[in-house]
């Protein structure tokens, strides 16, 4: 499930100020099954693990773990998910 307003973000640019305009650094996401990104999260390059949750407003910048919940900027291990 996707919420509105979010973003998934798979390019990037060297910090490099030469190289800034020169090229630009692609990273794939992949979203497992069962995940849910709430409103307004940012994705970019980063795997979210099975059965996960992206909290609203989160910013996510690592890979995030199966059955784990996720929250703010930069998004950190809220706790585990589990039924």
């Amino acid at each position: 499930m996707i919420g509105p307003n979010v973003s998934l973000i798979t390019a990037g640019h060297p910090l490099e100020p030469s190289q800034r305009r020169a090229a630009t650094i692609g990273k794939p996401i992949l979203i497992e099954r069962n995940v849910w990104i709430a409103a307004a999260a940012v994705i970019g390059g980063v795997t979210v693990g099975e059965n996960s949750v992206v909290a609203a407003g989160s910013v996510v910048t690592r890979n995030v773990a199966p059955n784990t919940l996720v929250g703010g900027n930069p998004a950190r291990v809220i706790r585990s998910v589990r039924d």
